[in-house]
């Protein structure tokens, strides 16, 4: 039905995941190409990079080139390109400080630094002192309620009072909603001083200026005159509005609209504007049939929406109560949430001793937790199942391979005096040189890591005494000694950009055999992301003088971890650092320096797509639900977690933003109850279970403990939901 679409005209297609939208999409797309029309007029809008995969495989694979290829973007990749290509027209108009000089255009990473710096010494003066949150949590959500108003389209001036009316608690709430508005409008005023535009700005600079100028306009629009829009309810408002205006204008569109989603709505997605884009269609064709989903687990989908009180379509009649229990497998009788880890690895190795590949198996909770992965992990590797892991919010600092290439360049950087624990150092070895041991890394950096007046030095593998050398042994003395030998060599040729260093410091050291990255993919991947992240880094802070704004000294911080006075500078020199050279006495902070001080103070990397490609092994994927929603893949089994848990029910907690009342569903005109939020969460949990159903292919395992990971009892609304519905299947058998 697809395929007989006109190529002119535009259309509106609905449907369930796995329904195959995005197939015909795609489909489309290379029939647009082979019947000549141009692939630069053709533009492929997704809500995120990682959605476009399908869409850049089938280019890749295809021989099609009719004028080029088509372009792949986001709405706010669009609008940074216009901003770019556009700005000597945009830059007075929108208050720049300097619209004769280019803008720097500023990452997730590099907006939380200018952040931290503008937001440290408030935190001194007693702001947000009644709450207890992570620094880089704080400066995210600043961020957040800045794009969240550029993306809704209201003034960023706002953001505190919208919140503030919204608010029903202690009185004191509305101090740090005051102090968060500050803050964002002292970031706002600092991007225009310094011609800094982080994605909130973009995307006003755009909206605002740009794109009701009838030369940018009909730049656009000319360019890009056939329209292919996957995922729209996953988009925001300001996506939303470019559609509008845009449709009626365009020579061809389809529009792809997931029914029952909306996943994205805690980042900005406005699934009901989505939907409202059909009435600017000429067409709406819709596909009832799941190509994924089986009738029992679509079955199972109808009952625990009314289980939730959610609208559905009534079960299958024609599937048994018996066929729709089969598609659930769980254990009742477990007590302890390590009892659940073990049966859960057990099925896992009773599916992959079956037949079934590891790459078709997904383990699902809430939240990943350090322990729960390690401990499924563990348990996994022990029986021989290959596993892996994907957490794109965790931050630099937790991956064991970035702390170890962070480790080994505060030790090469002497001039930084930003010496590392002994822990970190000898943890940092132990991930660095192949079978050394923690006890025998513990002893190595307790004979040779001496610090001296905030230095770090690592002495010789020779001066050890013959004992020692004989208990850590010589291979691995050796090992070590080549390491420093080459943190020492690297060094005396001159400091160079950090991404550089690492680049070479895994390409020509720790890659290599004998060292800890040898043959280790994902220590391989994690070094990949760390050096585009230092990158990017190092280019958002081109020609930006970092001692304009002196940042305070951070406290708190966890052992191995320290604050940084960005602005201070050592005035001795000092001697016997990993590199054999004198410290050098820099006239300001090296961008080096502020970025080891910021994944200190635990900032996140930026999204970066190739940790959302398919790897080419075979595992076991453990994930948070959400982040698999958003991989937009089936899987043959999942295995849901801690179903008892509330967390698969309740927001994350966000003291200085809200989705929901930052959204353009909200109307402002009352307070946010408790009523609003019991139903936004029976909503957000159908939704989230919804998706997880329609990305199965066999069945799905439940894990249930009768005691959570911290050792409570669990009761949560998934739980209740699941027991109704397992009554109602168990009467309805009976009867």
């Amino acid at each position: 039905m697809v395929a007989d679409l006109p190529s002119t005209g535009r259309f509106f297609l609905q449907g369930p995941a796995g329904a195959g939208k995005t197939t015909a999409a795609v489909q489309r797309l290379l029939r647009l190409l082979k019947e000549g029309v141009p692939g630069g007029s053709i533009l492929v809008l997704v809500p995120q990079r990682t959605l476009a995969a399908p869409y850049e495989t089938a280019l890749r694979r295809s021989r099609l080139r009719a004028g080029g290829l088509p372009s792949i973007q986001t709405a706010g990749g669009l609008a940074r390109r216009m901003v770019e290509l556009f700005w000597p027209l945009a830059a007075g108009p929108a208050g720049f400080a300097q619209p004769d000089r280019p803008p720097t255009f500023l990452t997730l990473e590099t907006a939380q630094y200018h952040m931290a710096r503008l937001v440290r010494p408030r935190l001194e003066e007693g702001a947000f002192e009644s709450i207890t949150i992570d620094r880089n949590r704080l400066y995210s959500q600043i961020l957040d309620n800045l794009n969240k108003a550029a993306l809704v389209g209201f003034p960023h001036q706002e953001i505190g009072r919208r919140l503030a009316g919204a608010w029903t608690g202690e009185p004191a709430q509305l101090r740090v909603y005051d102090d968060a508005q500050q803050c964002a409008d002292l970031f706002r005023a600092h991007c225009l001083a310094h011609n800094l535009l982080d994605f909130s700005l973009q995307v006003e600079v755009f909206w605002r200026h740009l794109w009701p100028l009838p030369l940018c306009r009909d730049h656009v629009m000319q360019t890009y005159r056939h329209l292919i829009v996957d995922n729209v309810e996953e988009d925001t408002p300001f996506a939303h509005d470019l559609l509008a205006d845009w449709l009626p204008r365009s020579e061809s569109a389809l529009l792809l609209c997931d029914q029952d989603a909306g996943y994205r709505q805690f980042l900005g997605a406005d699934p009901v504007g989505g939907l409202a884009l059909r009435a600017l269609c000429d067409e709406t064709v819709t596909l009832g049939e799941s190509r994924v989903t089986p009738p029992e687990l679509q079955s199972l989908s109808s009952h625990l929406a009314r289980a939730l009180d959610q609208p559905a379509s009534p079960p299958a009649a024609d599937i048994s109560p018996e066929a729709v229990r089969a598609a659930l497998r769980f254990k009742e009788d477990i007590r302890f949430y390590p009892q659940m880890l073990d049966w859960t690895a057990q099925q896992i190795a009773d599916l992959v001793e079956e037949g079934e590949s590891p790459g078709e198996i997904v383990v699902l909770a809430p939240f990943l937790s350090d322990a729960l992965r390690y401990s499924l992990m563990e348990r996994l590797a022990r029986l021989g199942v290959p596993a892996r892991s994907h957490r794109p919010s965790r931050a630099l600092r937790d991956e064991p391979a970035a702390r170890a290439l962070l480790t080994l360049v505060t030790l090469a950087h002497g001039q930084w005096q930003l010496p590392p624990s002994r822990f970190d150092v000898a943890y940092g070895l132990m991930q660095a040189v192949e079978e050394l041991d923690l006890v025998r890394g513990q002893l190595l950096t307790q004979i040779v890591y001496r610090p001296r007046e905030g230095v770090p030095q690592l002495s010789p593998w020779e001066r050890i005494n013959p004992e020692m050398r004989e208990r850590i042994s010589y291979v691995l003395g050796g090992r070590y000694d080549a390491l420093r030998l080459w943190l020492a060599d690297s060094m005396r040729k001159g400091e160079q950009p950090l991404d550089h260093f690492l680049s070479r410091l895994f390409g020509e050291i720790l890659s290599q055999r004998g060292y800890g990255f040898h043959d280790d993919l994902d220590a391989a991947r994690v070094a990949a992301t760390l050096v585009e992240s230092v990158q990017k880094f190092r280019q958002g802070l081109a020609g930006f003088d970092t001692a304009q704004t002196p940042a305070q000294p951070t406290e708190g911080h966890a052992p191995g971890q320290r604050g940084f006075d960005t602005a201070q500078t050592p005035t001795q020199p000092t001697e016997g650092h990993a590199s054999g050279q004198r410290a050098q006495t820099p006239d300001q902070p090296t961008e080096g320096r502020e970025y080891i001080a910021m994944v200190e103070d635990g900032v996140l990397a930026a999204q970066y797509v190739g940790a959302w490609q398919e790897p080419k092994e075979d595992a076991v994927l453990l994930a948070p639900a959400y982040t698999f929603l958003m991989m937009n893949r089936p899987v043959n089994y999942q295995f849901w977690l801690d179903i008892g848990s509330r967390g698969w029910y309740e927001r994350l907690y966000q003291p200085l933003t809200h989705p929901y009342v930052l959204s353009r569903q909200w109307d402002g005109q009352r307070p946010w109850g408790d009523a609003d939020e019991h139903a936004a969460s029976q909503e957000r949990l159908w939704r989230l279970a919804t998706g997880l159903l329609r990305r199965c292919r066999k069945q799905v395992f439940l894990g249930l403990s009768e005691l959570g990971e911290q050792g409570y009892e669990q009761r949560g609304p998934l739980l209740w939901a699941l027991n109704q519905v397992l009554r109602q299947l168990a009467t309805a058998t009976n009867s």
